[in-house]
């Protein structure tokens, strides 16, 4: 069986390591805890995020327990890593809500049911509870502010924003680190694992571990992943894939995957499948040989759709894509799969009142855009040119009514072969 540090390497988890062979030999002597953080900065996590869980899935396929993090506490000041403003600081409820629904959507990649297999814990259960007196007197004499000014993302703040950084955001390196030093004391945690946005606070928490405990642990962080084409996965900045389905849908969240430049779908189905490195260069290959049929950005897509959404929501999600490229009507489809595949789409809204006694085609197809006048819908309609939810409608006379709704009240206009207009009733 592969090392774990050999299998992470790999896949391209691995950028930096505070002590590669320090940490080769203590993943060698025994299990080893060790943890990812997340900030709850939004109600859902993205698949830059992903990484660290997939990371985290792979240490613990090994024998070594995860500790998955949520950052209920830091989530109140926020990180100003990889940022140039200053983050929107959300209120309790707000992030209660949000860690309740990153702690579900972690469970869903690493196994936390069992203590003794992994934690899911939330730092505000010690942060909120610090004095600052002590935290200063205890913490924050181990720290240099000369070091930390020098830090890239906070020197690009105090030289390129007229307020510079917050004390706030300031302060966030200290909280960070002293996680890393709690987990320690509290449960033997030997290494914390995160993005290189990460690398300055993480070796901080190395640092203040060995300052106030006298041990050593560890620190590894990935690259950061962009597209070969630019598109970039954070939250704050970029194309966010989101790994709730209320917030990206399982047929888009597919569709991301599916189309994936050549370029990097090789890259892609190391970090965010759990396919042997064999089978990932036969499907590289195959992929040259065909890339019209695209069988890598095809694995991917079911692969990763599967890990984050299970065997239903990839069910759902190719059930989705045959009626929207194909000709099954669209009855199915929900409210947020047809946000996420009209994107962009003209939509026109309705009252509801409307359908009481039913809308005509033609009036319809004039209200949405899709024709400049009755006698034009008419033509259009006559000719065999439009489709209704994907069914073609080739009755002038036809009244709309609430039959012919989808999802939580649209109908979908279909003119030619690639003009779509939405209307929604509410």
């Amino acid at each position: 069986m592969a090392h774990p540090l050999d299998t992470l390497t790999e896949r391209g988890f691995v950028q930096d390591v505070t002590d590669s062979d320090g940490l080769r030999e203590l993943l060698s002597a025994g299990r080893v805890t060790f943890y990812y953080g997340a900030d709850p900065s939004a109600s859902s996590l993205h698949i830059g995020n992903l990484i660290g869980l997939m990371a985290m899935a792979w240490l613990q396929r090994a024998g070594h327990r995860p500790i998955a993090l949520v950052g209920g506490g830091t989530g109140r000041i926020g990180d100003p890593s990889g940022r140039d403003d200053e983050r929107e600081l959300l209120t309790d409820e707000q992030i209660a809500s949000h860690v309740e629904r990153l702690r579900h959507q972690m469970t869903r990649v690493i196994d936390i049911d069992d203590p003794d297999r992994g934690l899911l814990i939330d730092n505000d259960d010690w942060l909120r509870g610090l004095r600052l007196v002590d935290f200063l007197r205890d913490v924050g004499k181990h720290f240099s502010v000369n070091q930390m000014i020098a830090r890239e993302s906070v020197r690009r703040r105090l030289e390129e924003r007229e307020h510079g950084i917050s004390f706030t955001e300031f302060s966030y390196q200290l909280l960070q680190a002293y996680d890393f030093a709690h987990l320690f004391d509290a449960v033997g945690c030997r290494l914390q694992i995160g993005g290189s946005d990460q690398w300055g606070n993480i070796t901080a928490g190395v640092d203040l571990t060995r300052r106030m405990h006298g041990e050593k642990v560890y620190g590894l962080v990935w690259p950061l992943v962009e597209r070969s084409d630019g598109k970039k996965f954070s939250k704050s900045g970029g194309e966010a894939v989101w790994l709730a389905a209320d917030e990206t849908s399982p047929y888009a969240y597919y569709q991301w995957f599916l189309n994936v430049p050549d370029a990097d779908v090789g890259r892609f189905l190391k970090l965010y499948t759990f396919l042997p490195m064999g089978e990932i260069a036969e499907l590289e290959k195959a992929t040259v040989a065909d890339p019209a049929g695209r069988p890598a950005q095809r694995a991917l897509a079911t692969e990763a759709t599967r890990i984050m959404h299970g065997d239903d929501g990839l069910a759902e999600a190719r059930r989705a894509s045959d009626a929207l490229f194909g000709d099954e009507p669209f009855a199915d489809l929900d409210e947020q799969t047809l946000a996420d595949a009209f994107l962009g789409a003209p939509s026109t809204e309705l009252p509801p009142e409307r359908l009481v006694q039913g809308i005509g085609l033609l009036e319809l197809l004039v209200a949405a855009g899709a024709a400049a006048s009755n006698g034009e819908a008419r033509r259009l309609v006559e000719q065999g040119g439009v489709r209704l939810n994907n069914t073609v409608a080739d009755d002038p006379a036809h009244t709309v009514g609430r039959a012919d709704l989808i999802g939580d009240g649209t109908v979908v206009l279909r003119v030619g072969k690639k003009r779509y207009f939405l209307v929604r009733f509410r």
